[in-house]
This record gives structure tokens, C-alpha cells and sequence, in this order.
């Protein structure tokens, strides 16, 4: 599986796109609460909101890590990942 990604160092949050979630059939879990999801202009997210995360097992080489990433409308990309 190939994805686009971006790399964001001013973020504190992953994200993935729900079309992206959908064309590989992703298993989804649910939020208990539903967050309202704005773009970096302020606009709301076309999504409007996450009630949905996937849990994935990140792998580079050797290094492996488990993340929660959020379910959005993602414009270009299928996912972000926040880098501090």
C-alpha cells in the first residue's frame, strides 16, 4: 500500500483520508465523542467532523510504532503525520 503523505511540524495530530480508509477497506473504530474538525483557514472541514479513528502499525526499516490517526477529508493527501 502506497499513500501520499504529508509532514507537518506545526501539527500535533495524524490524520488519514477517509477515501483513502474506504478504497482499502480499513477497519474503523469509533470516538466516544465527536470532534468538529476545522481547516488552517478556519473553515470547517469538509468532513465537519471525527467520530472515527484506525489504529496502524506504522513500519520504516526497522522501526515500528502503533498510532491512532484520525478519519477526515483530507484535500490531496491520504495521510498527516504531525513531526516534532
Amino acid at each position: 500500500m502506497v499513500a501520499t503523505t504529508l509532514v507537518d511540524s506545526g501539527d500535533i495530530s495524524i490524520f488519514i483520508n477517509q477515501s483513502f480508509v474506504g478504497k482499502y477497506s480499513i477497519n474503523t473504530g469509533k470516538l466516544s465523542k465527536s470532534i468538529s474538525m476545522y481547516n488552517v483557514n478556519g473553515i470547517l472541514n469538509k468532513a465537519r467532523q471525527i467520530s472515527k479513528i484506525v489504529d496502524v502499525v506504522l513500519c520504516y526499516k526497522t522501526y515500528t510504532e502503533g498510532s491512532l490517526f484520525a478519519i477526515s477529508s483530507l484535500y490531496k493527501q491520504d495521510l498527516i503525520f504531525s513531526f516534532t
